[in-house]
């Protein structure tokens, strides 16, 4: 039954095997280093701050393959710039190696636009530093809230808060620095629609302050001025009559109504005011 193992044909067939076996063993441990290029190495180059096309031809002189890791936005760069790279610049790496790159995005991801009325400088820049936005030009106009934000702009316009903009982008502001010192001779407004007075006293650096209805006002920037808070006049304990001042950076209290008052042009003593 087990003759044929102890055939001389057996032995041979087995030396022929083992034999075919140590060859391929041989072989395999020879070829190991050209399959695995264990001595083709390079240095990995610098490509930061390339565009991604030129990191490709860069590192393919190079024997290495470029891809992109990762996409991040910053402003200071160029669209599709390299960023970072991984492995870093002089690491020796194997031919063939795929060099992983983080590039700046092609479009700037939006943002929304903070509300920063009322705001410090200090903490205006923080916020939008935060937010990926830039302060800008700082501008200031007479105002009782001192240092605080009166207006935000983008492009030299009003930005509304919640408004999409790209990262990156710059906002001016207008900042009030107080009341100012010089006086001037308080406006009539008594009058004037709401519109009118707004553009009346934002020509001399004063704002708007209480507006109180006396009827029904259905379209408060044509509502008309019944009464003003400081009046035009005011009386002194000897009974002279003298002009109010108002210095920039004040505000002024309104009484609108929907319909045109009648002004009483018999007396320039003060108009009363309402209750």
């Amino acid at each position: 039954m087990f003759k044929f193992i102890t055939g001389k044909s057996f032995f041979v067939n087995l030396l022929v095997v083992l034999l075919v076996v140590l060859i391929m063993i041989f072989l395999f441990f020879s070829l190991l280093g050209i399959i695995t290029r264990h001595n083709e190495t390079t240095k990995v180059p610098y490509v930061t701050g390339k565009s991604f096309e030129e990191a490709k031809k860069i590192l393919a002189q190079a024997g290495l393959e470029a891809g992109i890791q990762d996409s991040v936005y910053a402003d200071t760069a160029r669209p599709l710039q390299v960023l970072r790279q991984s492995p870093d610049v002089d690491e020796v790496v194997k031919e063939g190696r795929t060099i992983y790159l983080t590039i700046n995005r092609l479009v700037p991801p939006q943002v929304e636009m903070p509300d920063l009325r009322g705001f410090s400088i200090k903490s205006t820049e923080l916020y939008l530093q935060s937010v990926g936005l830039k302060l800008g030009d700082v501008s200031y106009v007479p105002d009782i809230a001192k240092n605080a934000v009166k207006e935000q702009l983008f492009n030299n316009a009003p930005i509304t808060p919640g408004t999409k903009i790209n990262m990156g982008s710059s906002i001016s502001v207008v900042v009030g620095n107080g009341v100012g010192s010089e006086e001037m001779e308080v406006p009539d407004l008594v009058g004037l629609t709401v519109d009118q007075a707004r553009a009346l006293l934002s020509g001399n650096s004063i704002e708007l302050g209480a507006m109180i209805g006396l009827d029904a006002i259905t379209d408060t920037a044509n509502a008309f001025i019944a009464q003003q808070k400081p009046d035009l006049y005011s009386t002194l304990s000897t009974g002279e009559v003298v002009k109010n001042k108002i210095s920039p950076g004040q505000i002024m209290d309104i009484w609108i109504s929907s319909k045109p008052v009648a002004r009483d042009t018999t007396t320039v003593t003060p108009n009363a005011s309402p209750n």
